[in-house]
């Protein structure tokens, strides 16, 4: 993912660098080795584990494959297994569990080899509709914040905790942020004002496909989610606090561009026996409500 260099004694112009989104489209665009069997690459990384995220996406990006076109997804279900391996292909199996008249389902298995055994890391099932009439609506309201302009984005943030970029710039490198207090706030927050919100939107355009934007909305929905799990005792993740997602839900309400503006709040109703329950509410700049994500992490002590 370098800039193209300019063809030596051509006189032309060297190609413009890719986008962050167009990045972020080699992530999703799998190669299919077999029926149903596809390979997804990881961008290079210093982080040791592959971001749960990207194999998420991966994993429907897959399901997406094998479904028709008009039944977009509406729901998924997934647990991680093992940690992913940044220096290794990922296999995503998929199996057709499903083709019924109203939805189709799909189970994906992802795999990778491990001093020489194949073993599994991510399982997804994911759900898609033929759709319905509607006979009842409803919908969380958007909260009052402001909007992204003028609010800091990373870049901003991290000058404030440059021990945190390296992580932190490789998670979010094709998604920009802007956000309406500091992820890495260190003080504990009181119940009834533990919810983080900040926006969220890939940088740069995305085809228009509501399966590319279902698998990239799918990606960033894993970015902030367990951090709900620390708020009431603040500090943030490093030092002796360590943590890992256990799994990932989506319901996907409506149709929503992952390269537009969208507001993201987590939070966590619950944690115990080193476990923390986290809820995710995602509205477009709208005001529209487009998903719901919930989601399991292990939260530990290292002291």
């Amino acid at each position: 993912m370098t800039p193209a260099a300019a063809s030596s004694g051509s006189g032309s112009a060297a190609q413009p660098p890719p986008t962050p989104a167009a990045e972020l489209m080699v992530v999703l665009d799998l190669e299919e080795r077999a029926p149903d069997l596809f390979v997804g690459t990881t961008p290079t990384t210093p982080l040791q584990r592959i971001f749960g995220g990207q194999v998420a996406a991966q994993a429907l990006a897959a399901a997406n494959a094998t479904v028709p076109a008009e039944r977009p997804v509406h729901s998924l279900h997934s647990y991680f297994l093992r940690p992913g391996d940044p220096h290794e292909e990922i296999r995503y199996e998929v199996d057709r569990i499903r083709e019924g008249r109203s939805f189709s389902t799909r189970r994906v298995v992802a795999r990778q080899t491990r001093k020489g055994s194949d073993v599994a890391i991510f399982a997804l099932t994911a759900d898609f509709t033929a759709g319905e009439r509607a006979v009842v609506e409803h919908s969380l309201p958007m909260p009052e914040v402001p909007g992204p302009d003028g609010l800091p984005g990373l870049p901003e943030v991290l000058a404030a905790h440059p021990d945190r970029a390296e992580g932190a710039q490789a998670l979010n490198r094709a998604v920009e942020s802007r956000y309406l207090r500091d992820p890495y706030d260190p003080e504990p927050r009181e119940a009834g004002d533990t919810a983080f919100r900040a926006w969220f939107r890939v940088a740069g355009r995305l085809p228009d496909d509501d399966n590319v934007h279902a698998a990239a909305l799918t990606f960033v929905s894993d970015l902030t989610l367990l951090s709900a799990g620390l708020a009431r005792i603040g500090g943030g993740w490093g030092g002796s606090i360590v943590g890992a997602s256990l799994d990932h839900a989506v319901w996907f309400h409506r149709p929503a561009r992952a390269d537009e503006w969208f507001l993201y709040e987590t939070d966590s109703p619950a944690a115990a026996s080193g476990r923390a329950v986290c809820f995710g509410q995602i509205w477009s700049a709208d005001g529209t409500h487009v998903a719901t994500v919930a989601q399991e992490g292990l939260i530990r002590s290292l002291g």
